[in-house]
């Protein structure tokens, strides 16, 4: 079975950059469509940004487009999300996620989980 674990989060000021990453190990992480979710407080989890097996095709959500990045190494089982101009409500606990089975942008599907990495925004 897959696992997943995530780094690179912080507190960083509005209008700032981070790169969360993501290793995986224990399964065929070439096989996986790959994705970030995210969940603040009091808030339900929700889709930040996936990628294809391959990596030459993305989906993102309109509150992130334009402004994160999601990437993967397949040689090195990590896959990466660069955030740039960071606001407040970005602000939550990211999520890196596994989809074993389906299709990349079938947002519903992703069935592996690491444990998360808090980001924090100031204003």
């Amino acid at each position: 079975q897959v696992q997943l674990v995530e780094s690179g989060g912080g507190l960083v000021q509005a209008g700032g950059s981070l790169r969360l990453s993501c290793a995986a190990s224990g399964g065929t992480f070439s096989t996986y469509a790959m994705g970030w979710f995210r969940q603040a407080p009091g808030k339900e989890r929700e889709f930040v940004t996936t990628i294809s097996r391959t990596g030459k095709s993305t989906t993102e959500a309109d509150s992130v487009k334009g402004r994160f990045t999601i990437s993967r190494d397949n040689a090195k089982n990590t896959v990466y999300l660069q955030m740039n101009s960071l606001k407040p409500e970005d602000t939550a606990v990211y999520y890196c996620s596994a989809n074993t089975n389906g299709y990349y942008y079938i947002t519903g599907s992703y069935d592996v989980w690491g444990q998360g990495t808090q980001v924090t925004v100031s204003s």
